[in-house]
C-alpha cells in the first residue's frame, strides 16, 4: 500500500504544521467491528473442537493413571504376596499397612492423585472382574454409569 505524501502547512505563528494523511490516522470503527466479527466466528467454529479434545485427554489421563496404579500394585504383590485389601486401598502403595510384612515401598513416587476430574479413584480387592483389583474413575459427573465424558473409566476394560 502506498503512503500519501504528507502535506506541510505553516501556522499563524510561523511554525510548520504537518497534516497526516488518512492512512496514518488509524482504523475506523467499522474496520474494528469487522475484525471482531471475524474473530468471533473463528472462535465459535474452533472452540467446540478444542473442548472435545480436552474431554478425550482427561479420559486418556485417567486410563494412564490406572495403568500406573496396576504396575505399582504388581510390584506390591511381588513383595508382600497379595494385593492390599479394599479398606487399605491405593494408600497402601505409599504407606505400609499393618498386614504387609515384606513391604518395600513406597511404590509410587508421589501421593495418590485424584482422577482428572478431581474425584478419588475407587479401589476394590478382591475385585469382581478377575484376579486383579478393580480400580474405577467415575468420570466427570462423579456417579456410576454415564456416556462420553461422564462414563466410568475401568481397570478391566
Amino acid at each position: 500500500m502506498m503512503k500519501r505524501p504528507t502535506q506541510r502547512r505553516v501556522s499563524a505563528a510561523g511554525q510548520r504544521v504537518v497534516a497526516r494523511s488518512r492512512i496514518e490516522r488509524g482504523f475506523t470503527l467499522i474496520e474494528l467491528l469487522v475484525v471482531m466479527v471475524i474473530i468471533g466466528l473463528l472462535g465459535a467454529l474452533v472452540g467446540p473442537r478444542l473442548f472435545r479434545n480436552v474431554a478425550k485427554s482427561k479420559i486418556t489421563a485417567a486410563k494412564a493413571q490406572i495403568v500406573n496404579f496396576q504396575t505399582a500394585l504388581g510390584a506390591y504383590k511381588l513383595d508382600v504376596g497379595f494385593f492390599p485389601a479394599t479398606d487399605e486401598g491405593l494408600q497402601a502403595l505409599r504407606v505400609k499397612p499393618s498386614t504387609a510384612n515384606n513391604w518395600d515401598g513406597p511404590y509410587l513416587p508421589k501421593e495418590i492423585p485424584p482422577d482428572p476430574w478431581g474425584n478419588p479413584y475407587l479401589y476394590k480387592f478382591p475385585g469382581e472382574h478377575g484376579d486383579e483389583p478393580d480400580i474405577v474413575s467415575l468420570g466427570a459427573d462423579g456417579r456410576e454409569g454415564g456416556d462420553s465424558e461422564n462414563a466410568d473409566v475401568l481397570s478391566w476394560k
